[in-house]
């Protein structure tokens, strides 16, 4: 039931007025939260950068060189897991509250019953199951090619560009419903004790009430990412930390308790 630009989802109310001047407010408010505590931001954008280089330099030693398209497809999928200590840093500086490394990674236990560990385990099986849908995807087009997953010419044949659009449609597709998933629930278990389900249920609620809105927020996420990977992975140093700030405060904007349960 949707009344007064609210509608009810679970143990809360969620917007469902959500306008692009929200998305821009929370770009702003994301940056002024980078600026005021970069050192948070750089710290798990670091963990992350890193974990990219490795896995670059890790498919190339391997001779797997075609496999980084996909690898680099499906890794903004770990992105939002890595970016809740960042939603901690927001919200304590919302709430006014002291900040300290103690605390801040601390909130990766959440409130102390593992509901994000549980959320962890998610994103990094949906990373697999997007790997192992891309080997499938692989090995429908090309295992009959002749060329090796060590060369980047199988994508120059038309078996390799069919591959390319079937994989597109089909990782745009996973990473959408991933997204609406995790975009509101990872903030909310740092926010809220609740249980993971209920989360993942006000997140597909809230996309569901405001989907141009929050598609456009995951588009402006995916092409930040990607451009953000380009040199080598470093503007993730800054683009990671502002979209996880700023999406702790579309969130807020987004998320509110129902003063009636």
């Amino acid at each position: 039931m949707n009344t007064g630009g609210q509608a009810q989802i679970a143990p809360v109310t969620v917007a469902n007025d959500l306008s692009f001047g929200d998305l821009a407010r929370a770009l702003s408010e994301g940056w002024c939260d980078f600026r005021a505590y970069p050192l948070f931001g750089l710290f798990f954008a670091a963990i992350y950068v890193g974990a990219g280089l490795f896995l670059f330099y890790a498919l190339v030693s391997w001779n797997a060189i075609a496999w980084l398209i996909p690898a680099a497809a499906g890794f903004p999928l770990v992105a939002p897991f890595v970016a809740v200590g960042l939603y901690e840093v927001s919200r304590r500086r919302e709430a006014g509250l002291p900040l300290s490394w103690g605390a801040v990674l601390g909130a990766l236990r959440g409130h102390g019953d593992e509901q994000i560990i549980s959320m962890g385990v998610i994103v990094f099986v949906a990373f697999g199951f997007w790997l192992m849908v891309a080997h499938g995807i692989f090995a429908i087009f090309l295992a009959e090619s002749g060329i090796g997953s060590e060369s980047l010419e199988l994508f120059e044949t038309g078996a390799g560009m069919a591959m390319l659009l079937v994989g597109s449609i089909v990782g745009a597709l996973m990473a959408l419903a991933f997204y609406s998933i995790t975009v509101v629930s990872l903030p909310m278990l740092v926010d809220r004790e609740v249980d993971f389900l209920t989360a993942i249920i006000v997140s597909l609620g809230t996309v569901r009430s405001n989907r141009l809105v929050l598609l456009a927020w995951a588009l402006l996420i995916a092409v930040s990412l990607f451009v953000a990977m380009l040199p080598l992975f470093l503007g993730l140093l800054v683009a990671l930390p502002v979209l996880g700030h700023a999406t702790w405060h579309l969130y807020r904007r987004a998320v509110h308790t129902d003063p009636t349960l």
